[in-house]
């Protein structure tokens, strides 16, 4: 009998982004260089399948530096950290490296230089998302103001209304949902300061803009990511926003929706900036397992950024 037919358009570019890679290989050399166990504080990736890899080579994920032997190395994961937790390490003579995105430094650094200029700060950002508890820990408790959507930067009101006030946000939001938040400030505040360069990272952007122009020619489409992956959750909004029928979270091809996509024949494939490349020939190979499948790339962009190691893995 023959097989029904489905046309899968591949997003490009999809997948990890420059910090994410970077991030798993720190992982990989201190693995190389200094032996296992390597230690790594929370997730180097809001991705499973990466952890679980990463475990198997020797690599242990902790939720606190107190989870840490004395003697051996400590990760901090690609989202950043507070100011207190490479403090902490040094307070009990830890050798750790930090895995923190380029990026994400970035805005830490741009949220030190606004307190130096006198500035309230405001981050746009998700409560409890790890890159957020990083960047307002870059500052004295308090000192950064966490707004979420329009509402909350419609009701904000400054602590100290002679201030200056500035903006920063996290990297993997909504390039949309963003743009109206900041617009609501500016509306309100029109000598807030904004980041010299935008705070939503490449990735982030160029993945969001290739799911729509997917969303505009199939029926289904599917995110490999992780629930709790920020910039793969907001490419599945951005798909639904876009006027996708039928899309779904897939972290691997077992978590395909096959009932939802019955009646699909074109079905869009994208991965988060934390998802690999193997995850997607995966949910491939198990389309193709089902039907007579041709398979096209949609070229959106091309991305040619990479971050160094730090030095003192350079050699590794």
């Amino acid at each position: 009998m023959d097989k029904a037919k489905r046309t899968l358009l591949l997003a490009a570019p999809r997948g990890f982004c420059a910090g994410v890679d970077r991030a798993i290989q720190i992982v990989e050399r201190a693995l190389e260089k200094y032996g296992a166990p390597v230690y790594v504080r929370h997730e180097i990736v809001h991705n499973r399948f990466v952890v679980e890899n990463l475990e198997r080579k020797g690599a242990v994920f902790v939720d606190e530096l107190s989870d840490v032997p004395k003697d051996v190395p400590v990760i901090f994961s690609a989202h950043g950290v507070a100011k207190s937790v490479p403090q902490e390490a040094e307070n009990r003579n830890m050798f750790y490296i930090d895995a923190t995105c380029p990026l994400v430094s970035k805005v830490h650094r741009e949220a030190e230089r606004h307190e130096k200029d006198d500035l309230e700060v405001i981050l746009i950002g998700h409560k409890g998302h790890p890159e957020v508890i990083g960047t307002m820990g870059q500052l004295d408790e308090g000192k950064i103001t966490l707004v979420e959507t329009e509402a909350e930067a419609e009701a904000f009101e400054p602590k100290q209304p002679g201030k200056g006030l500035a903006y920063l946000t996290q990297t993997t939001l909504s390039v949309d949902e963003t743009k109206g938040i900041v617009d609501t400030l500016r509306k309100r505040f029109p000598d807030i300061a904004s980041p010299k360069k935008e705070d939503i990272c490449y990735a982030t952007t160029n993945r969001q803009a290739a799911v729509k122009v997917l969303a505009d020619q199939c029926d289904g489409l599917l995110v490999i990511g992780a629930p709790n992956s920020s910039n793969s959750m907001r490419l599945v909004e951005v798909a639904q926003k876009s006027g996708c029928s039928t899309v779904a979270l897939v972290q691997r091809a077992t978590d395909i929706p096959w009932d939802r996509l019955e009646n699909t024949t074109t079905i869009g494939i994208t991965a988060g900036a934390s998802a690999p490349e193997t995850l997607v020939e995966e949910v491939v190979d198990a389309f193709s397992t089902r039907y007579e499948i041709e398979v096209k790339e949609i070229v959106t962009n091309q991305e040619q950024v990479v971050f160094k190691m730090p030095k003192v893995l350079e050699e590794a």
